[in-house]
C-alpha cells in the first residue's frame, strides 16, 4: 500500500460540488492499493502514518506525529499511485488492486484509523474529486509497505 502525505493547515475533498471531507491541521493522505496488498499491509501503513513524526515540536524540529499533536487525518483513495511509469509516456495499472479489492482495502483503512484517531474524513471512492489543500512546509512524503510476495 502506498500513502502520499502532506503536512496540511487545512485540506478538503468534494464530488459534484458536495462536500464529502474536511479537516484543519493534519495529513492529507493519498492512498493506493496495489496488487497483493492485505489487512497486513493496510495496517503497517497505518501503524507508520500515525506515528510519522513530521509536525514541529516547540524547537520548530519535526519531532511529533499526527497523533501527538492531535491532528487529524483526509483520506483519500488514489489508485493512480500504483501505476507503472517507467517507460513509455502513458501509465500502466496492472500492478494496482482491482477496484473491488481497492475499495475492500481502502474501507479497511479507514475503519482502521477510526479506530486511532478522532478527526478521520474521507474523500470517496472510484468518484472524480475536487481535493483542495494548504500544504504546510511544503512537507510531503511517499510511504510504501509493498505488498509481499
Amino acid at each position: 500500500m502506498i500513502g502520499l502525505l502532506q503536512r496540511v493547515t487545512r485540506a478538503q475533498v468534494s464530488v459534484d460540488s458536495r462536500l464529502t471531507g474536511a479537516i484543519g491541521r493534519g495529513l492529507l493522505v493519498l492512498v493506493g492499493v496495489q496488487r497483493g496488498d492485505s489487512e497486513l499491509e493496510a495496517d503497517r501503513l497505518l501503524e507508520r502514518l500515525v506515528s510519522y513524526r513530521v509536525f514541529p515540536d516547540e524547537a520548530g524540529r519535526m519531532n511529533l506525529s499526527v497523533a501527538d499533536c492531535q491532528g487529524e487525518l483526509l483520506l483519500v483513495p488514489q489508485f493512480t499511485l500504483a501505476a507503472e511509469t517507467g517507460k513509455g509516456t502513458r501509465p500502466g495499472f496492472s500492478t494496482a488492486a482491482t477496484p473491488d479489492e481497492g475499495r475492500r482495502l481502502f474501507d479497511y483503512f479507514v475503519a482502521r484509523a477510526r479506530e486511532r484517531l478522532p478527526g478521520i474524513a474521507t474523500g470517496e471512492f472510484g468518484a472524480h474529486m475536487q481535493v483542495e489543500l494548504v500544504n504546510d512546509g511544503p512537507v510531503t512524503f511517499w510511504l510504501e509497505v509493498p505488498p509481499a510476495r
